[in-house]
């Protein structure tokens, strides 16, 4: 079942989900295979209008917020696409949170409605006190809370009035301390205005208007996520949507779809390679067309292995939720190998905050544009992230070559510092996951009583491998054989798996708490 086929029926000059489903309202637009389901793009506008009139009817007006902890689903988007239509703050909930902390983020946030997949929202109960009065579960009825139903269907399908565009208010992922909001002002724009706008910030990758699908194969509340698959929803494609990532199962629905575009996570990228080479040429993978990524620096081996195997299709970005940085084509890349793209603007700064030389790490800085963010509630973060010249850093480390390039070396929060040396987890960690042994691993610092921190590496061995001194000793080889001594591991700890989100990303610092004590010795 092929959808990519087919001539664009909308005009550019009216883009975006809203012209999508007056003029072409049979189209489909979303697609959760999990649940059997399919949305059209007519009944995606119907439902989107209905909320926006509810929304309204409980009193929201613009810069008002809204906030969704909705499973990956069409709900997700009709949340979003209300809320962008009438001026209002849309935030998107990590669904995978404690009960505690998605309080914190509804409270801090300042939401005056929130919308939750049923199962989420029972699990909220003991919070209840702490939520907004107006709250919707979508799906079973769960006690306490109102039907989505009654959001939605009892309102006009008609478009609202004084349509205003408004914003989503993402949450970082508190890598140290509390998430905070990302929050940008509101533009004096309509949606398709914004669209419009929006549409020229992602046509560096060249996926035209019309037809296409989209494979969204990560959660839909992170901001890299969420955000192409709802540009797709603008360009007019087909979204198919995944509760989580399996890299069989992404094969098999690309072939099924005819999917064009997907975003992955260098892990992703690592897991469709470990797959058995007779399960990846199962499958047709020719209808892609782009392959975006982002999220954690990538092998370089692992991304070189991707192009060979699905063509020059792999664009890599660099960004966050606070802003955009760079982005490079495949071509590019593989006359570079590892840079993230060349910067028309950025800083690499030491921790005086002075420019370093050329080739050397730093934190890299980069312009926050027409659209500068602040952190909801917290001026100190804000003044700390963003400087007087409006740049601003997220944290990351990386380095310009003399061409201008910039490689992405690792995050600030993750870098060891061993007798007075940096040293990045990222680069060991790439070497390790050459090994044919290493299905995953995580590179940290731990504690050490003459050097101040030492290299330690907690890893997921490949299927069958048996973890005892002798794989500690043939990655302690390997690591000879490629990597300066003082970046070599002390120790290797054995894994069935290793904590990661739901996007994949790495969670350095549950390990970092685990083995914060004195371990030598080990």
């Amino acid at each position: 079942m092929s959808i990519s086929d087919g001539e664009a029926s909308v005009p550019a000059e009216f883009p975006g989900v809203y012209a999508v489903a007056a003029a072409d309202p049979e189209r489909i637009a979303i697609i959760t295979p999990s649940f059997g389901r399919q949305t059209n793009f007519g009944e995606l506008g119907a439902a989107a209008n209905r909320i926006a009139h509810g929304l309204r009817a409980l009193g929201l007006r613009r810069g008002d917020v809204v906030a969704g902890l909705i499973s990956n689903s069409a709900e997700h988007f009709e949340v979003l696409l209300a809320s962008f239509q009438i001026g209002l703050y849309f935030v998107p909930v990590n669904t995978h949170l404690a009960p505690g902390e998605v309080t914190y983020i509804v409270g801090d946030s300042g939401a005056k409605v929130l919308v939750a997949t049923d199962a989420l929202a029972s699990a909220l109960a003991p919070e209840a006190a702490a939520l907004p009065a107006a709250r919707y579960a979508v799906g079973e009825a769960v006690p306490g809370w109102r039907r989505y139903a009654e959001l939605r269907d009892s309102q006009p399908t008609h478009p609202p009035e004084s349509r205003t565009v408004g914003a989503v208010m993402g949450y970082t992922s508190g890598t140290t301390g509390r998430p905070k909001g990302v929050r940008r002002p509101l533009q004096d724009l309509s949606p398709e205005q914004a669209v419009d706008r929006m549409g020229r910030y992602y046509s560096w990758f060249g996926s035209p208007q019309g037809r296409g699908v989209h494979l969204a194969c990560s959660p839909l509340y992170h901001a890299a996520p969420g955000g192409h698959a709802t540009y797709s929803l603008h360009l007019g494609y087909t979204v198919v949507v995944h509760e989580r990532f399996d890299a069989e199962r992404t094969l098999e629905d690309v072939e099924r779809y005819g999917v064009t575009t997907t975003h992955l996570v260098p892990t992703h990228l690592h897991r469709l390679l470990a797959l058995p080479g007779e399960v990846r040429e199962k499958y047709r993978t020719d209808s892609l067309r782009t392959l975006l990524l982002a999220g954690a620096p990538c092998p370089v081996e692992d991304k070189r292995r991707t192009i060979e195997w699905l063509g020059p299709i792999v664009w890599e970005y660099l960004g966050s939720t606070e802003g955009s940085v760079c982005h490079v084509s495949p071509q590019e890349w593989l006359a570079h190998p590892g840079t993230v793209g060349r910067p028309a603007a950025v800083k690499i700064l030491d921790g005086d905050g002075d420019p370093v030389p050329v080739g050397e790490a730093g934190t890299i800085y980069f312009p926050v544009g027409a659209a500068p963010f602040e952190y909801h509630n917290d001026p100190a973060k804000t003044a700390a992230a963003v400087r007087p010249d409006g740049f601003a850093t997220v944290g990351d480390i990386g380095r310009l070559d003399d061409e201008g390039y910039l490689y992405l070396l690792d995050r600030r929060d993750d870098l060891i510092i061993s007798g007075g040396v940096n040293i990045y987890p990222a680069e060991v960690e790439q070497h390790l996951l050459k090994h044919p042994a290493v299905a995953d691993v995580a590179v940290i610092g731990v504690p050490d009583p003459e050097w101040g921190q030492r290299v330690f590496a907690v890893v997921q061995p490949t299927p069958g491998t048996a973890t005892d001194d002798g794989l500690a000793e043939a990655l302690d080889a390997w690591c000879v054989d490629g990597l300066a001594a003082l970046k070599r591991p002390r120790h290797y700890e054995f894994r069935g798996e290793l904590p990661r989100t739901a996007t994949g990303k790495l969670l350095r610092r549950t390990l970092r708490t685990e083995f914060a004590g004195d371990i030598t010795g080990k």
